[in-house]
């Protein structure tokens, strides 16, 4: 009976030395969680008047959130007078751990909030990276969605788009076709010249300014190579160039422009 009325002694005790640190801390917890949330519904508001992505709003949200929930649990742990210090060295350690086994997804995070905020490029736009070539789709924060000309979904980590060079094709409103074509070396240049200015002018969505680039580009052992240059829409792009180069070569064909064969030197005429 005696250890037991120990116990309930020193049970008694401890309730009257913690209750008042367990009451202060659910007080300030339930508050805490009420300024929170109209702390973040501010910050929310701020991001968008701001004109920050729709996209990353909502990330940065949570990340603001989560860190304002972790400090507020740091402060009630004091209140009730728990060690902080192994508290903070669990929390640091579990941090750095997580980091580590996140490096490349961080890294691609961070190159998100680049790609998101500088805006390279928008949805819509036809950009090139390296030799990926395509529609952006979507710009997520950790990777950006290109869709090719022949309807692949290329998924790029948006570390390698910060890390290399981007060709934004639509930032101009305008791409130029790179069109090559060869004509012998007894031929006529300026009349070459006029037949594929003729035959330009009959392809839709050529833009006529800028003007069709129109010259000789290089001599080889059988042809002078020419270079033509329209410029067009970028949403265009693939449909002119096949016409382009139908047009060019129905044109030869009527002119009766002869080229000359890689097997030798000897001229043929071009079939319709």
């Amino acid at each position: 009976m005696d250890k037991i009325t120990k116990y309930l002694f020193i049970a008694q005790e401890r309730v009257i030395f913690f209750a008042p640190k367990v009451l202060l801390a659910v007080a300030i917890l339930w508050i805490g969680f009420k300024v929170i949330k109209k702390l973040v519904n501010l910050f929310e508001i701020a991001l968008e008047k701001g004109g920050m992505s729709a996209s990353i709003r909502p990330f940065l949200m949570s990340m603001v959130t989560v860190s304002l929930k972790v400090i507020l649990l740091i402060v009630v742990a004091g209140i009730i007078g728990l060690e902080l210090t192994i508290f903070a060295t669990i929390l640091a350690a579990s941090v750095f751990a997580i980091g580590m086994s996140l490096q490349g997804s961080l890294g691609n995070f961070a190159s998100g909030l680049i790609v998101l905020s500088l805006k390279p490029y928008d949805v819509g736009d036809w950009i090139q990276i390296e030799d990926k070539f395509g529609k952006v789709e979507e710009i997520g924060v950790f990777n950006t969605v290109v869709i090719t000309p022949g309807r692949k979904t290329l998924i790029i980590p948006n570390l390698k788009i910060t890390s290399d060079v981007v060709t934004n094709y639509s930032k101009k409103g305008m791409i130029r076709l790179e069109i090559n074509v060869t004509m012998p070396y007894d031929e006529s240049f300026p009349k070459i010249k006029e037949i594929i200015t003729d035959a330009l002018s009959t392809v839709p969505h050529i833009l006529k300014e800028p003007q069709p680039e129109i010259g000789i580009e290089n001599f080889d052992s059988h042809n002078v190579q020419i270079a033509v240059r329209p410029y067009v829409k970028p949403d265009d792009y693939w449909e002119v160039i096949f016409a382009a180069h139908e047009s060019i070569k129905n044109e030869f064909y009527k002119n009766n422009i002869k080229v000359a064969y890689s097997e030798g030197v000897e001229f043929g005429k071009i079939g319709e």
